[in-house]
């Protein structure tokens, strides 16, 4: 850790360099920029060269470009910590989500790994030394296919994280394995219990992980605070064969789905929270679930039939055609709550995508369009997540350009309680490199992936030439307002 007058130093040198490099990576300065600074109010809530200063591997600090939402307009450079397969991705992919203690979590490879301190330290435990709670023997992977695995983690509203791992080349079984890690609220952060499932499949795929808000009572699957719902990428996308859940975070069992055409009796669900707790910032799962958990209990699929209807799975873990309040579907299959009681759904067509906002439960939207058809023949990758406390939505996208190279972009919209506008828009990396998803493509880049930490700080994947596979950055640069920021930590 750095002392405070080595702190101090670093700082002021860093603030430097920041108006040094403004405008060096492209584009031209706006006057109306030049008059109202973009960076004015903002601090580094993290040292920058606490971090290795050498780019040449991971960790390392990196400045990205920040510019205009809707213009080619650059204003200067942001600094991001950089990091890689490292901190838990695997070649293709990194799958990242926070907690509202802080950490940042990571299961895009084998093991889930975390770091508490904003990337300074990271810790990874392998299953041999975790807690192992009434299950089977721990079946390691072929020797020389170790970091081939991939899982999902999220963190539940009572604080316990749900977790769990796909390996796809196991030792002896003949099957893919299946393996649930979990870590229950206020233990220790390397105090992970975990637990062998074999999959009833020979294939299984990425998963999608999901809090069904409880308290839980069902006959057939338990009781408990919460379930857990996980659907693997290949079933739930291309055959909707069910998945697996989980009333302890342990032990799972398969979970039927309805049919896309089936008609189930309706539902009225309660979508408009008077208030919510900070934990709501940090239980949105990946948007490929295309499922949110609902603050009045239980899990919502907007659009899941064939007809454009909601499906809802209740607290008895039953399922329901789903409506709003006044009897509507949502708008999009990707939604989500924070704390501020904000329903935040996005569609994408093309190469165009809308933000809506609902503040009374689905009655009524707000929208906020990002046309990306003057810079993008299409979109290839994209992600949100919103913070209530700090009043930032982030929308992430990967794009492949007219060009020929994909280019990564983050959106930032800070207090979108009083305009989706967003404020600025940030490049992340070069964006020099042609990458895509999907089995047997030389360069992959599988899916976008981010969160939110409770400072106000993004952390999101993207890829470009400075490493052959996908990399993440953490927000180093943040509005004064966001505090308290993490130098006293530093100190």
């Amino acid at each position: 850790m750095l002392g405070g007058e080595q702190s101090r130093t670093v700082f002021a040198v860093m603030m430097v360099c920041s108006m040094t490099l403004a405008g060096c990576f492209g584009g031209s300065e706006s006057e109306d920029i030049e008059s109202t600074p973009w960076d004015q109010g903002m601090e580094y809530v993290d040292s920058p060269l606490s971090h290795t200063d050498s780019c040449s591997s991971t960790p390392c600090v990196r400045p990205f470009t920040v510019g205009d939402s809707f213009s080619n307009d650059t204003w200067g450079n942001s600094s991001w910590a950089v990091f890689g397969n490292v901190e838990g991705g695997n070649c293709c992919e990194h799958y990242l989500a926070a907690t509202k203690e802080g950490l940042i979590l990571n299961f895009g490879g084998e093991y889930p790994t975390w770091s508490e301190d904003r990337g300074h330290t990271w810790d990874e435990y392998l299953p041999s030394i975790f807690s192992q709670i009434g299950c089977r023997e721990w079946k390691p992977t072929v020797p020389g296919q170790e970091g081939l695995g991939e899982g999902s983690i999220v963190q539940a509203t009572n604080g316990d994280i749900i977790s769990m791992g796909w390996f796809p080349y196991p030792s002896t079984s003949g099957v893919d394995q299946f393996y649930a890690f979990f870590h229950p609220a206020g233990a220790d952060p390397g105090d992970w219990q975990w637990c062998f499932n074999r999959t009833p499949e020979p294939f299984y795929d990425r998963s999608w992980q999901v809090e069904v808000v409880g308290p839980i009572n069902s006959l057939l699957y338990g009781s408990g605070p919460w379930a857990s719902l996980v659907i693997s990428n290949f079933w739930h996308q291309v055959q909707n064969i069910g998945g697996q859940i989980s009333t302890d975070g342990l032990n799972y069992d398969y979970f039927d789905f309805p049919d896309r055409d089936d008609s189930l009796d309706v539902m009225e669900v309660d979508l408009n929270p008077e208030s919510l707790g900070p934990e709501w910032d940090f239980t949105k799962p990946h948007k490929e679930m295309r499922a949110f958990p609902v603050p009045s209990g239980g899990l919502y699929f907007p659009n899941y039939f064939i007809d454009g209807s909601d499906a809802y799975l209740d607290t008895s873990l039953n399922w329901w055609t789903g409506t709003t309040l006044n009897g509507s579907s949502l708008p999009s299959q990707y939604c989500a709550f924070d704390s501020s009681t904000a329903l935040h759904c996005v569609i994408a067509g093309g190469t165009v995508l809308t933000h809506m906002l609902s503040w009374d439960g689905g009655e009524s939207w707000n929208n906020q369009t990002y046309n990306l058809s003057a810079e993008a023949t299409e979109i290839e990758e994209w992600e949100f997540h919103s913070n209530g406390i700090q009043d930032l939505f982030v929308l992430n996208v990967r794009y492949q350009s007219a060009a020929g190279p994909d280019v990564d972009l983050a959106w930032h919209v800070r207090e979108f309680s009083e305009s989706m506008v967003p404020d600025m828009r940030t490049y992340l990396g070069l964006g020099d490199l042609d990458s895509t998803s999907g089995a047997g493509n030389d360069i992959r880049f599988d899916f976008a992936s981010m969160g939110i930490l409770p400072d106000g700080g993004s952390f999101i994947a993207y890829h470009d030439s400075t490493d052959p596979d996908p990399l993440f950055g953490v927000e180093l640069f943040l509005p004064v307002s966001y505090g308290p920021s993490l130098q006293a930590q530093i100190d």
